[in-house]
């Protein structure tokens, strides 16, 4: 093997780094300009040590394996349930209801239940694991 002695100048000019360094610089540009200019005054309010004063009741609803509806453990029809929703939002506008369906019913009753609760005006909630007994 015959080592190169002759050294040849280079006669072009890679600019593939020189445009990637563009790239880069007008990237950060762009980022830096339209993070100074989006800038809002916004109030937040102050964090509080001591936990809310305000304490409002809440209500499970229960919905059993054959579709019955249960109110704070007591069996209730549509209509029966209907008016004491209604009533527990004439007492305390928020009062929340915690909707919990068993594994085993129907899912349209819960939804029903949902309905009703929409119905009455009433804020509920959907439980997702045990409540209590």
């Amino acid at each position: 093997m015959k080592a190169q002695e002759e050294t040849k100048p280079y006669d072009t000019i890679n600019v593939t780094p020189m445009l990637d360094l563009a790239y880069v610089l007008l990237v950060v540009f762009i980022l830096m300009t339209t993070a100074s200019v989006q800038g809002m005054a916004i109030k937040l309010p102050k964090p509080s040590a001591t936990p809310p004063t305000e304490r409002h009741p809440v209500h499970i609803l229960r919905i059993d394996p054959d579709g019955g509806a249960r109110l704070d453990g007591t069996p209730k029809t549509d209509a029966l349930l209907l008016e004491e929703l209604r009533a527990i939002r004439a007492r305390d506008a928020k009062s929340n209801i915690v909707i919990q369906g068993d594994g085993k019913a129907r899912y349209d009753r819960v939804v029903a239940m949902i309905d009703l609760c929409n119905e009455a005006e009433v804020g509920m909630s959907i439980a997702t694991g045990r409540i209590g007994f």
